[in-house]
């Protein structure tokens, strides 16, 4: 029976989120506070006892996700023994650090660059996602490819959840369209931007050349890619997936069904939260999940 561990993205977070990590030790501490020097900031601060308003920042909520993710990978340590790995979205790069194919320090400037890139490419132009409920994913591809302003599928959650990314014309048009065609629910999120879409582009290009100059191991097991839910070792493929994944769609469905046809018969979430479990037992009731603790 192989074990696979997953780590969730952006949404996750949670007032008083990484409190108890940061108290379980000296070397759970001394990462927070490598962290806060990092970033220039402390994080720390806004994560135990920040409003919902400021955690919700993308440059606040992504590098705040990938700290408690991978400070309770390294607090499992010997428990920490994946058959393969896989991260939704922000989720990946805490996959990449907990399989040894990125550093700590390396790992947290890129999500910290990767935050504040995507937040300004939210400044250039006013966009959104949608979660589209009850609709297979064909219909929704098919919408999306109709409506003249941009909107594309984005997130491939769990069948009959695909959350739609773009400008919110575009989505405006498409969740019509959708609720039409037999959506059960259409909701829009409350997010900065077009997470996931084309209008990246400009946060893909700045991303590229932080990740281009960062040195990435070969991973410990199987990294599963969002881009293509296909499993990955080589150093060179894991960096051209990692670009591609900020304009491309996390298809996090079929990297769960991957998995469980390559043996994973049980999932371990590695963070904060429990949206991954859902999504994974919505996806396949048969494998056992749970979440990592202390």
């Amino acid at each position: 029976m192989k074990h696979a561990y997953i780590f969730p993205g952006q949404g996750a977070q949670f007032v008083g989120m990484g409190s108890d990590l940061y108290n379980h030790s000296e070397e759970t501490r001394f990462l927070f506070e490598q962290a806060n020097e990092i970033l220039g900031f402390r994080i720390t601060d806004v994560m135990f006892e920040g409003t919902d308003e400021d955690l919700k920042q993308t440059r606040v909520t992504q590098p705040a996700i990938f700290l408690h993710s991978v400070i309770l990978a390294n607090v499992l340590g010997r428990a920490f023994n994946p058959d393969m790995v896989a991260g939704h979205s922000l989720g990946e790069f805490s996959a990449l650090v907990a399989a040894g194919a990125l550093g700590f320090e390396d790992g947290l400037r890129l999500v910290a660059a990767r935050a504040n890139a995507m937040q300004k490419a939210t400044e250039i132009q006013p966009s959104t996602m949608a979660a589209i409920l009850g609709l297979d994913d064909f219909t929704v591809e098919d919408i999306c490819q109709r409506v003249s302003d941009v909107v594309v599928p984005a997130n491939y959650n769990c069948p009959g959840q695909l959350v739609i990314s773009g400008t919110i014309e575009g989505v405006d048009k498409a969740c019509e369209l959708l609720l039409e065609a037999g959506a059960k629910r259409a909701l829009k999120l409350n997010v900065g931007g077009a997470f996931h879409s084309p209008l990246m582009e400009a946060a893909k290009v700045e991303l590229q050349t932080a990740i281009e100059a960062t040195t990435i191991n070969e991973p410990v097991c199987p990294v599963y890619q969002n881009i293509d839910a296909k499993p990955y070792r080589d150093p060179a493929a894991i960096k051209r997936n990692l670009i591609e994944q900020l304009t491309g769609p996390v298809r996090w469905t079929q990297t769960v069904l991957h998995m469980i046809e390559d043996g994973a018969a049980s999932f371990t979430e590695v963070g904060p939260g429990n949206v991954l479990q859902g999504l994974v037992k919505k996806i396949n009731r048969q494998v056992e999940t749970a979440a990592a603790t202390l």
